[in-house]
C-alpha cells in the first residue's frame, strides 16, 4: 500500500498516524456587507453555524523538515500549495526548522461551496500540529496566523459557533438552538472574487449591534441574487427547497443551499425526496467544535 492510496482511519493509525482530527464545516445563517474597507476588504456581518459534519485530517510528525500531503487532492491546486501545506509551513515558523509532517486528508466536505472545508482543514492543521510539534502556542496567538491564512480560518480556530464581523475575523462566541439542516450541493464551485466584482452587489446593509435577539437575527445573504442570477444548478436547488415550502438559504459566497428542520427525521425525510439530480446530506448544528474536544486533556 503507497501513502497516496486511499486508506481507512486504522490503516493510517497503523502507519503511525495521529487521528482522526476533525474539521468540521460551517453554514452562515445571514451574511451582510456594512461597507468597504481602506485596505480594499469588505466589511461583513455574519453568523456561523458550525456543523458535526466535514473532513478528517491525520497527521505524522517527522523531522526531516518535510511537509508532505497525501490522500483526497484538491482540483486545480497542487498538495503543496493548498490551505493545508500553507498553515503547517506557517506554524513551522515557530518552531525548529527541521519539523515536517506527512499530512493525510479524507474529504468529505463540498468544494466551493461556502461551507469553509478548506479553511476548516487548515484550523485543524494548526491546531493539531501545534499539539503535536510541542509548540504549545496560546490559541489566541494561533487565531492571529488563521487571519492570514483567510478570513473563515479563525472561527474554525477558537471552534464555537459565532457572530463575526470586520473581515470574518471579530468573533462573537454565540449558543444557537439545537437544529438540523439538509445542505445541497449542486456540483458548481462559485468564483468568489467575481461575487466581490460585482457592481450590484450590495454593500451597504445597516450595521447590526451584535450579537442580535434570536428573533431579530436575519436570515438573508447578499450574494443569494447574484449566485441565482449565474449558475442554474443552484438556483434549481434553490428554487426545489423553496416549492417545499422550505426557506432555503445560500451560505457563504459558495453554490450550497440549505434549509433547517426541528429534527434528524424532518430533515432526513426531504432528504430522500430529492430528485436525481440533486445532492445533499444531513448535519446537527453545532455550538462547540469536535476539534476543541479533541485537544480536551484525556
Amino acid at each position: 500500500m503507497t501513502e497516496t492510496s486511499h486508506c481507512t482511519s486504522e490503516q493510517l493509525i497503523a502507519q503511525g498516524y495521529d487521528g482522526p482530527w476533525p474539521a468540521p464545516i460551517k453554514l452562515n445563517l445571514f451574511l451582510h456587507i456594512t461597507g468597504r474597507r481602506d485596505d480594499g476588504y469588505h466589511d461583513l456581518q455574519t453568523l456561523f453555524q458550525l456543523l458535526d459534519y466535514g473532513d478528517d485530517l491525520y497527521f505524522r510528525p517527522r523531522q526531516d523538515a518535510k511537509i508532505t500531503r497525501h490522500g483526497s487532492t484538491l482540483p486545480g491546486l497542487s498538495p503543496e500549495n493548498d490551505l493545508i501545506t500553507r498553515a503547517a509551513r506557517l506554524l513551522r515558523k515557530y518552531g525548529s526548522p527541521e519539523l515536517g509532517a506527512d499530512i493525510y486528508l479524507i474529504k468529505r466536505s463540498p468544494l466551493g461551496g461556502g461551507v469553509g472545508g478548506g479553511s476548516s482543514d487548515a484550523a485543524t492543521t494548526l491546531l493539531a500540529l501545534n499539539r503535536l510539534w510541542n509548540l504549545n502556542l496560546p490559541i489566541e496567538h494561533l487565531a492571529q496566523l488563521a487571519t492570514i491564512l483567510g478570513a473563515d480560518v479563525p472561527v474554525f480556530v477558537c471552534g464555537h459557533s459565532a457572530w463575526a464581523e470586520g473581515r470574518g475575523e471579530i468573533l462573537h462566541p454565540a449558543t444557537l438552538p439545537p437544529r438540523w439542516y439538509l445542505v445541497l450541493t449542486p456540483d458548481e464551485h462559485i468564483s468568489t472574487a467575481r461575487l466581490f466584482a460585482e457592481t450590484d452587489l450590495k454593500r451597504d446593509c445597516p450595521r447590526l449591534s451584535l450579537p442580535v435577539p434570536d428573533d431579530d437575527t436575519p436570515d438573508d445573504n447578499v450574494f443569494t441574487p447574484l449566485v441565482l442570477r449565474q449558475s442554474p444548478a443552484v438556483r434549481h436547488a434553490y428554487e426545489w427547497l423553496n416549492q417545499k415550502g422550505l426557506s432555503p438559504r445560500m451560505t457563504g459566497t459558495g453554490s450550497c443551499i440549505f434549509s433547517s428542520f426541528e429534527s434528524k427525521n424532518e430533515a432526513e425525510s426531504i432528504r430522500l425526496m430529492l430528485p436525481p439530480e440533486l445532492s445533499g446530506f444531513v448535519a446537527r448544528g453545532l455550538n462547540v467544535s469536535p476539534l476543541l474536544e479533541k485537544l480536551e486533556p484525556k
